[in-house]
């Protein structure tokens, strides 16, 4: 049981380097930036293989 805690922090830990290479973690923050940073991390490895996820949201305005 321990060796998945660790394959699960590493893949983890793969996906957040993945997001720095992308610059994922500078600018300001968007439903589809938070979005996507969290798809990079939880896709891990798979984005060294050619996943590239994307998450398009939008956020409804407030009404006047």
């Amino acid at each position: 049981m321990r060796i998945v805690g660790v394959l699960v922090v590493v893949w983890l830990v793969i996906g957040l380097f993945a997001g720095f290479q992308r610059h994922y973690y500078s600018g300001n923050v968007s439903c589809a930036k938070a979005g996507t940073v969290a798809a990079t991390v939880a896709a891990g490895p798979l984005n060294y293989v050619g996943a590239n996820p994307k998450v398009h949201c939008t956020v409804p305005r407030p009404s006047r």
